[in-house]
């Protein structure tokens, strides 16, 4: 009992250490934008141009290869882990993922919000991948899931940062739960391997950027 609470305060410290350098990032981020102002104009014309050639290089909204390769390998804690590539670049379009929910691969550039974030719709896994690229934990769910899992269930992602949830009709089981990675089902929200999946994986050594904003991006 004691190790476990001792284990839930470091998470704890660790994340408000994070939540306090992103405070910190956002502040430089607002100073660099004022003090970026007299050429605002010049680089949106830049940009424009950059955008529109970048929409006709792309293939616009074709679907792209995820530049993720590999398949999973199951632990004997029920974890799947990925074994093989998994790409990182920024893409615009969407992506076709080697498994449902993806668990890393191209990803959009702006990240869905993981503050505890609760969505009622099916959200775009392109942007969901992003969340994990920051280190958080997506728990899924599909039309099989027990109601009274999915309320439960979101409610404890209401209050654990670095976590977001949605609906995701295509998946094969019940509920899931994905990190950068790393993969696993369980059976309800009182299920003991969903808190150790938390423990373990919000922000966890698989994140490929530590720290990285969980806020200010895409929103329902």
């Amino acid at each position: 009992m004691g190790s476990d609470k001792k284990s839930s305060a470091a998470r704890s410290a660790r994340i408000e250490e994070m939540r306090r350098a992103e405070k910190a990032r956002e502040r430089r981020n607002r100073l660099l934008v004022i003090a970026a102002g007299v050429v605002v104009v010049a680089g949106l014309v830049a940009g424009g141009v950059v955008l529109v050639r970048s929409q006709s290089d792309d293939g616009g909204g074709a679907a792209a290869d995820s530049k993720s390769s590999g398949t999973f390998v199951t632990g004997a804690d029920g974890v799947r882990k990925w074994k093989g590539e998994l790409g990182r670049n920024h893409v615009t379009k969407a992506v076709d993922y080697p498994v449902s929910p993806p668990v890393g691969g191209d990803h959009n550039p702006v990240w869905m919000n993981c503050n505890g974030d609760v969505y009622g719709d099916e959200i775009n896994d392109t942007n969901a991948v992003h969340s994990l690229e920051h280190g958080a934990v997506w728990v899924t769910y599909n039309a099989s899931a027990d109601k009274a899992d999915v309320d439960a269930l979101a409610a404890k992602v209401k209050k654990t940062p670095y976590t977001l949830m949605s609906p995701v009709d295509g998946q094969k089981d019940p509920i899931v739960l994905s990190a950068w990675g790393h993969q696993r089902t369980v059976t309800g929200a009182d299920d003991p391997a969903l808190d150790a999946f938390f423990e373990k994986f919000v922000q966890g050594e698989q994140t490929p950027e530590p720290g990285a904003a969980c806020t200010n991006g895409l929103s329902e």
